[in-house]
């Protein structure tokens, strides 16, 4: 069984969660929130890619 990677998936959760609050802004109509959600959420799951790109070309 492989070992789960805890960083990785907490910043998965993160992206996820940054992704649902846009839609909770969507239902409350509030074009800043929705905004700020979805480029956060861009902005974290860039940085995780970035990261796995660093891990794989360290091993």
């Amino acid at each position: 069984m492989q070992k789960i990677n805890v960083p990785m998936l907490l910043l998965a959760i993160l992206v996820i969660a940054m992704f649902s609050g846009a839609a909770v802004s969507i239902a409350y109509r509030n074009i800043w929130l929705i905004l700020l959600f979805i480029v956060m959420g861009f902005a974290v799951m860039g940085f995780g890619l970035s990261l796995k790109k660093k891990e794989r070309s360290d091993s």
